[in-house]
């Protein structure tokens, strides 16, 4: 992925943070005729260490469904990609109150590059299905307890392939108006925090915690080019 140095996130954290709150992913990965992508949850156990390089601990867990023809074409060791999407938002030319002046789209993507190991152990399977109910149960849901349906679980396991993927590189985008000037990225940040809609909400949010609604080091102008 070409990312701009300006929009490089500050630390390895966040993107673990973002693979965390948004772990709905896209497996991309090399089939006969064309790359295959699947829309899947992912889970980063709390072992993956965020700092420094990946750790040979560092893996990703998911699974799909046998039936996907995505899953026959997967082998053990073969190089694969997650890609993950944080908020994003359309960014309006009347926040620069200038003209000439072109909108954007201000956004967080997360890429993951590893080798996929897929699971042949049905109790490995299951593994990878229960801990992923329970890592989106605990982030997202409402304490449900899964000990009751793990037989149902274990019904459903001989659909179901599972996978590891060891983390071999991890780069992120985290394009929020850095390239504009304080003031501007205060109007985008009070908009959106202002806004009716989710994902704008969301990245008034980040770009608060990420410091982009205070001056910043070493930023004296926009990038040449489409930033994507």
């Amino acid at each position: 992925m070409f990312v701009p140095e300006l929009y490089r996130p500050p630390s390895r954290e966040w993107l673990y943070r973002i693979i965390r709150q948004y772990p709905l992913a896209v497996l991309v990965s090399n089939g006969t005729d064309a790359p295959h992508a699947t829309h899947l949850p992912i889970v980063l156990p709390e072992s993956a260490s965020p700092a420094g390089p990946a750790e040979p601990r560092d893996v990703l867990l998911g699974h799909m469904n046998r039936s996907n023809p995505h899953w026959s074409q997967l082998t053990d060791g073969q190089h694969a990609r997650l890609v993950f999407s944080g908020p994003g938002g359309y960014v309006t030319p009347t926040h620069y109150r200038t003209t000439p002046a072109a909108p954007t789209w201000d956004f967080v993507a997360v890429h993951v590059a590893g080798t996929v190991h897929l699971e042949q152990d049905p109790e490995q399977t299951l593994g990878v299905v229960s801990r992923t109910a329970q890592a989106l149960e605990e982030r997202f849901g409402r304490s449900w307890d899964q000990e009751p349906s793990l037989d149902h679980f274990a019904s459903l396991v001989p659909g179901v392939g599972a996978f590891r993927l060891r983390i071999e590189s991890v780069e992120g985008m985290f394009k929020l108006s850095q390239e504009k000037s304080l003031e501007i990225r205060q109007r985008v940040i009070r908009t959106f925090a202002d806004s009716e809609v989710g994902s704008h909400r969301e990245l008034a949010r980040l770009m608060d915690e990420l410091g982009l609604g205070r001056p910043l080091a070493g930023v004296s102008g926009a990038p040449s080019g489409c930033p994507a």
